[in-house]
């Protein structure tokens, strides 16, 4: 079922027909033939006024309800005006990792004590993290390979430990166009458009010469030089990613490609990519400019398709529900008439949601570089999911199942052991449907039996 459909049944028809009862493409282009006149100050205002409405249904609940808190932007604006509107302390919930570049909790902590929540924190060790990772198939149903669904899941299972629904802050990347690389993209894309096409392929050449890993033992001495919101990890795989764009001849190729982690041709043979939303780009309505169009295309899709699915599931698998505050539909339509002049003012991103946030919160509380919810699965793969990894990544296993190209995936999974590249997303892309696929296998000899 798509996203604003319902099923209509009939004793005369044949089979049930779809008919949709909201549509996001035709709010975006209501937006944009009618964009908001206000000022920024009175964006935010309005802003407010959504959220606060939206949430003050959402937040209606005949059992315990609380709320996800990373202390980032997003869910600390959820829960700050929670708060607001709430007559005693709202429990929130956080998990943290002892591994520093994944670990929010601390200014998760930080934001509700300001705050004055009901907090609840549990850091977790590798092996309950690890110890979700065989559950997966049977969580998602299907090769879901978003390596956040752990972290999700876990969180999800600290919260119904307490509460039976649980709010989240999904959403305010696509609609406030919080991801970094909507202006990459464009920037990128604007440059390298005046570049001959022929000049392009040649640069790419030059630039893959050195490794990755060449380019991380470099970035790695002069990263500490830096100011800490310009350091980067991972330069070197950035730089290979880059590389691989420059002779793409549009935006939508531009914007595909960097949200893509394997061309299917690369590792599945005689592979035909089935018509989706990413491969029909040319097709969505005009856009004011690349970034608004990047940002539609992830409502449309990656959201829907990703991030709903990830935490949807992950909480139903412990009979929690959550609820999406920043979809609220009115809020939705009010986001989505927005300027990008407002949405990123100052060359911030998300600025009417941050500033909303800072009515709340101290600036100094939440205004650090964007993290991922995330886990270390590039070093687990090499530690202590390698046996696993291993087995399902088999050359013998590969070649009789016919689905992948077993030298492809080796050579990735060669390459990420040694250390000379960081192929985590592209593993975990191949092992969650192996693992998916040797659940199902399991399953039906099971029934057979």
């Amino acid at each position: 079922m798509r996203p604003g459909h319902f099923l209509v049944f009939s004793d005369h028809m044949r089979e049930p027909r779809a008919e949709s009862y909201w549509s996001a493409r035709e709010v975006a282009e209501q937006g944009q033939r009618g964009p908001f006149q206000g000022s920024p100050e009175e964006a935010v205002d309005e802003l407010e006024r959504h959220l606060r409405r939206a949430l003050e249904g959402q937040m209606t609940a005949d059992v315990p309800l609380g709320a996800f808190l990373s202390g980032g932007i997003d869910s600390s604006a959820i829960v700050a005006v929670m708060q607001s509107i709430s007559s005693r302390p709202v429990q929130t919930f956080t998990i943290g990792f002892s591994e520093t570049a994944y670990n929010e909790a601390d200014h998760a902590q930080q934001v509700a004590r300001h705050l004055g929540t009901n907090h609840t924190e549990l850091y977790l060790s590798e092996r309950d993290a690890l110890d979700v990772v065989p559950q997966l198939p049977g969580i998602y149903c299907e090769p879901f390979s978003d390596s956040s669904q752990i972290p999700t899941f876990l969180v999800s299972k600290l919260a119904r430990s307490s509460v039976t629904v649980a709010l989240s802050g999904d959403g305010g990347d696509e609609l406030f166009s919080g991801y970094t690389r909507y202006a990459l993209a464009d920037a990128f894309w604007n440059k390298l458009s005046r570049i001959p096409i022929g000049l392009r392929r040649v640069s790419a050449s030059l630039a893959t010469l050195p490794s990755p890993d060449l380019y991380n033992n470099v970035a790695s001495g002069v990263m500490p030089l830096l100011p800490q919101r310009l350091r980067r990890q991972r330069v070197g795989d950035k730089i290979h990613k880059a590389a691989s764009v420059l002779s793409l001849r549009s935006v939508n190729d531009v914007y595909r490609r960097l949200c893509s982690h394997w061309e299917p041709a690369e590792i599945m043979p005689d592979a035909v990519e089935p018509p989706t939303m990413m491969t029909g780009l040319e097709a969505l309505p005009a856009s004011p400019s690349n970034v608004e169009r990047m940002m539609y295309i992830d409502m449309m899709s990656y959201l829907p398709d990703d991030i709903l699915v990830k935490v949807d599931r992950a909480a139903m698998a412990v009979s929690l529900e959550t609820r999406v505050p920043l979809l609220d539909h009115r809020l939705v339509s009010f986001a989505l008439s927005l300027p990008l002049s407002i949405l990123r003012a100052g060359g911030q991103t998300k600025w009417p949601l941050k500033q909303l946030l800072y009515r709340h919160v101290p600036r100094a509380l939440v205004e650090r570089p964007k993290m991922g919810f995330g886990v270390p699965i590039d070093a687990w793969l090499r530690g202590a999911l390698r046996d696993w990894a291993e087995a399902l990544l088999d050359e013998r296993r590969l070649r009789d199942d016919g689905f992948f190209q077993p030298d492809v995936i080796r050579r990735a999974w060669s390459e990420h052991l040694s250390g000379h590249r960081n192929n985590q997303y592209l593993l975990w892309d191949v092992l969650m449907f192996q693992s998916w696929r040797e659940a199902q296998q399991g399953a039906t000899t099971a029934v057979a039996a």
